[in-house]
């Protein structure tokens, strides 16, 4: 090389190594590449500068290398090292001095640990070649790659399962079921070892695998479900295309066989026996059958049906949804007497019939059900059922309407009784023969009252009056023709004064309470005693109505003003019966039109009448004048009761007014004491002789009250004060008793009793006779409360005493 032109190439020797654990074999290549620029090169020459050699950038190292010792994975080098040391060769990037270590003086390469491609498949390092002695870079670093060779370390896994697949019975051979999947992960551009096939282990007399897909497909066309639901095959996978020495990896795929609708229903028993009383009512359940189907879910729907025609009169099938039964039940009513045993033929089939198996049979069984019917002991039966009797209103008592005939339907045949049900014959219109069961009237009969007669006859067996049949029966009462017809209302009419003759008055009809079958037909005529009438005629219409006609021209009615015109009518009978009835006919005056305005007193017509709302207002005004009247007398009458008031409270003398409330005998100071104790002064209040009238004396003043003078009132020596004081005793224990009252003295004054009383004033505070004997000493014995009381009658006695002393 020319020297300041320092080239600088690397050099790769490249080891490939195959499992030195099998020593197959191994190779060593080192590739060295000589120096592009030698000396005396023209181009070198020309350029002034050496070009840098060729450098290879990869190296390949064989994963999970088990050898002790250091795996060589090649060597850098560089044109300028001459062998003398002074270059040092060092690598950095992943892995560089833990992984990978590099010799400085030969510049080869090591790996130190065991490499797995499937964790990291290449490692990019960058190399430097360095001057020993400076530590600087000789040429710019390079950067190489080391890739992890594969070998086949890695078993196929199946990543997605557990698998679950299901396919249906007898489906045909090649019927894919699922598809499984492995995942290898070996490197699947080197080598086979990624490359992967399936094949089956266990199963496979039933499913077969695709090798290259894992497609899983029937094998045979005869699954079937009912003998076995579930398979349980193992799909395994192998690498390396299946070549010897491949790993594998397997996985087990559980597969359901489905349903379908394959079995047909089956009864178990080719015969059912029941049994049920003949008594039972329609609709009753006599048992369950049940079909049997190997099959599942909505191919084991079934109905059932009755296939004999005597069972289909007598029975009837129904389906249990529930539970896939066949409900036998009662379609008519049963009689042991009639027959013991039937025999019914019960069909099942399925509900959902699959046209892909039709040909492995029908889908439906029979099976034969006997019912037996239990004897009872039934109560009588009324033969023959017809319930309507009729009989002639004028049929005598006793007379025979009709039989009723009962029979015991046992094989015992126990003689019948029977009776009538009271309650719906309360009058007791019909009785019964008890034995024959002959009905016959009990009384009386009357179409017009009751045309219709509803009874119950009972029919009980002789020796067992429990067992009671009841039939309804219906009476007619047949007419016969005993009413005579009338006239339909008390017919009355109006003819004018000036009426011409043949003027139609009035149209007659008439009622009959009879009902002929034929219908009814009257006939009309004037009554024998009319038959000389000259002033109305009658005519039959033939219609069973009459018209009634004037005969004469024009009345008068001051002579006569009423008519009374008999009529015969007749019926048709048989036999016939007639009655008599009266048209009254009234004369009345008319105007100019026809019009009648009035006939005798009563007018037919009124010409002016009030209206409903002026009578209401009519009635309206006398009600406010009686209330007007009321209210006046009302006020009268209080103010003379208030007149009567202001002249009694005239009449008062003598009275002390007060507001104050005391507060008991120790409270001095609510009011003065000394206005009650002037009552009594007599000599103060009239002056002088102590004498005269009320009004005389003249009053003492006195800011505190009010005084007036008292009327004279002299105590009778035999007046009795025991009721008084029974009553004041009365109240002072109430008022001891109730602690919730406050401790207060009250104190009133009566002066005026009222006018004209034969009985002077009965007041006890001041007594004008001073020789009343009275004792108040008593009054201290009731309490507290009285004892003040007492004090201050106690003290007027004393002054009264001194006076007269």
């Amino acid at each position: 090389m020319a020297k300041g032109l320092q080239g600088f190439s690397w050099t790769m020797l490249l080891l490939f190594c195959a499992i030195q654990e099998l020593g197959a074999w191994a190779m060593h290549t080192a590739v060295e590449s000589p120096g592009l620029g030698q000396p005396g090169d023209p181009a070198l020459l020309a350029s002034g500068r050496v070009k840098r050699g060729w450098v290879w950038n990869q190296f390949f190292v064989v994963e999970e290398y088990t050898g002790t010792e250091p795996l060589y994975v090649g060597k850098i080098h560089s044109d300028s090292d001459e062998g003398d040391g002074s270059i040092k060769y060092t690598i950095s990037g992943e892995g560089a001095g833990t992984i990978f270590l590099i010799d400085e003086i030969t510049g080869d390469i090591h790996a130190t640990e065991r490499l797995d491609r499937e964790q990291k498949t290449f490692y990019t390092l960058r190399a430097q070649a360095r001057d020993r002695q400076t530590d600087q870079l000789l040429e710019p670093e390079s950067e190489f790659i080391i890739k992890v060779q594969d070998i086949n370390d890695s078993e196929p896994r199946f990543l997605e399962g557990p698998y679950i697949g299901s396919v249906a019975e007898l489906s045909p051979i090649g019927t894919s079921v699922m598809q499984v999947m492995a995942s290898d992960a070996d490197d699947p551009t080197y080598g086979s070892s990624a490359r992967v096939v399936y094949s089956v282990l266990e199963g496979e007399q039933h499913f077969t695998v695709d090798s290259k897909t894992g497609v899983i497909r029937t094998a045979v066309a005869d699954l079937d479900r009912e003998t076995q639901d579930r398979y349980e095959v193992v799909i395994r996978a192998t690498d390396m295309a299946g070549q010897l020495g491949g790993l594998s990896g397997s996985t087990t795929v559980t597969i359901v066989v489905t349903d379908v609708n394959d079995n047909p229903p089956r009864f178990p028993q080719k015969m059912y026996q029941f049994s049920i009383v003949e008594t039972a009512p329609v609709g009753t359940a006599i048992g369950r059958v049940k079909a049997e189907d190997s099959d599942v879910g909505e191919n084991t729907d079934m109905t059932y049906q009755v296939k004999d025609e005597e069972g289909v009169e007598m029975f009837k099938v129904t389906t249990d949804s529930n539970t896939q039964e066949a409900v036998i039940s009662i379609q008519k009513p049963l009689d042991y007497e009639s027959k013991k045993v039937h025999t019914v033929v019960v069909e099942a089939l399925n509900k959902f019939v699959d046209p892909r198996f039709v040909d492995l049979g029908t889908f439906r069984d029979q099976t034969i059900v006997r019912v037996s019917v239990l004897d009872v002991d039934e109560p009588p039966e009324f033969r023959p059922p017809s319930n309507l009797m009729e009989v002639q209103e004028d049929a005598h008592v006793g007379s025979v309407v009709g039989i009723v005939t009962a029979l015991d339907p046992d094989t015992a045949n126990h003689p019948v009784r029977y009776a009538i049900d009271r309650s719906t014959d309360t009058e007791r219109i019909f009785d019964i023969d008890a034995n024959t069961g002959a009905i016959v009237t009990g009384k009386v009969l009357d179409r017009e009252t009751a045309g219709w007669h509803n009874i119950t006859v009972l029919a009980m067996e002789a020796d067992n009056h429990s067992q009671v049949s009841r039939a309804s029966l219906r009476i007619r009462i047949l007419d016969v023709n005993d009413n005579p017809p009338e006239l339909a209302t008390p017919y009355e009419a109006a003819v004018c004064e000036d009426a011409k003759p043949g003027q139609l008055i009035q149209t007659i009809s008439v009622v009959d309470r009879d009902e002929p079958q034929s219908g009814h037909r009257f006939y009309f005529t004037l009554a024998p005693e009319a038959t000389n009438n000259h002033h109305f005629s009658l005519l039959d219409i033939k219609d069973n109505t009459a018209a009634v006609h004037t005969q004469r021209v024009g009345f008068n009615r001051q002579e006569q003003d009423v008519y009374l015109l008999p009529i015969l009518v007749v019926d048709s009978g048989p036999p016939a019966l007639s009655s008599t009835g009266t048209l009254t006919i009234r004369i009345c005056g008319c105007d100019s039109n026809g019009a009648i305005q009035s006939c005798n007193s009563t007018a037919y017509v009124v010409s002016a009448t009030l209206s409903p709302g002026a009578l209401i207002a009519l009635l309206v005004c006398i009600l406010i004048l009686v209330v007007l009247v009321l209210l006046i007398l009302t006020l009268k009458r209080h103010h003379k009761s208030h007149l009567t008031s202001e002249d009694d409270e005239d009449m008062r003398d003598n009275v002390i007014k007060y507001n104050d409330e005391g507060g008991g005998e120790q409270d001095t100071e609510a009011y003065d004491m000394s206005a009650l104790r002037s009552l009594y002064d007599f000599s103060e209040i009239k002056g002088g002789d102590g004498g005269g009238g009320p009004g005389e004396g003249v009053p003492s003043g006195n800011p505190a009250s009010e005084l007036h003078a008292l009327p004279q009132w002299v105590q009778s020596p035999d007046l009795d004060f025991s009721v008084f004081r029974d009553y004041i005793c009365k109240k002072v224990e109430q008022a001891d008793e109730d602690l919730s009252v406050p401790p207060y003295d009250s104190f009133q004054t009566y002066a005026f009793e009222g006018s004209d009383s034969p009985v002077p004033s009965l007041s006890s505070i001041n007594t004008w006779s001073s020789g009343s004997e009275q004792d108040f000493s008593y009054l201290g014995v009731w309490g507290p409360r009285f004892r003040q009381l007492a004090a201050l009658y106690a003290g007027r006695r004393g002054e009264e005493d001194s006076e007269e002393s």
